[in-house]
């Protein structure tokens, strides 16, 4: 099983590619873990709803084409579930054992959001706040909760 999080857009930030690194350094005791970055297709302001959409949808199709028939699709949404991190851990657990080692794909939209065609794909929508964070902190926010939630499934010490 590998945890692969698709990420549109690219981290440009020295600071946060670094954060990036740590955690990828930090999980390969627990797990594999891939980053694919989608390049994100820059919108003007004053773009119409149906022009916003076909970019969404444009975007969406190259999400969906980096993601297999079996895997485990969570997309990152502002109006999915909110879990505390013990129920995030429950929740990659559960789907490591009934999963059968199939990947668990995490999906981190970019400023415009998904598609609906990528929300519908999603097997989970999850949500870290009704917040809205910038998508290139959200990867360093998720691999910080994925690698606490391996630290909570392996019962070893962490924050609370």
């Amino acid at each position: 099983m590998t945890i692969h999080i698709l990420a549109v857009g690219k981290l440009k930030e020295k600071y946060l590619k670094q954060a990036i690194e740590e955690y990828e350094k930090r999980l390969k005791v627990y797990t594999k873990i891939k980053i694919t970055e989608i390049p994100d297709l820059q919108a003007p302001e004053n773009l119409s709803e149906k022009d916003l959409e076909k970019l969404k949808e444009k975007e969406g199709e190259k999400i969906l084409g980096k993601i297999k028939n079996s895997d485990y699709v969570i997309t990152l949404e502002i109006l999915g579930r909110q879990l505390s991190s013990e129920k995030f851990a429950n929740l990659l657990e559960k789907e490591m054992i009934e999963g059968m080692g199939r990947d668990i794909v995490f999906v981190i939209g970019g400023s415009n959001g998904l598609s609906k065609q990528v929300m519908f794909r999603s097997d989970y929508a999850l949500s870290f706040s009704e917040m809205t964070f910038p998508h290139q902190l959200m990867r360093v926010i998720l691999m910080e909760q994925i690698y606490r939630a391996f630290r909570i499934i392996n019962n070893h010490p962490y924050h609370k």
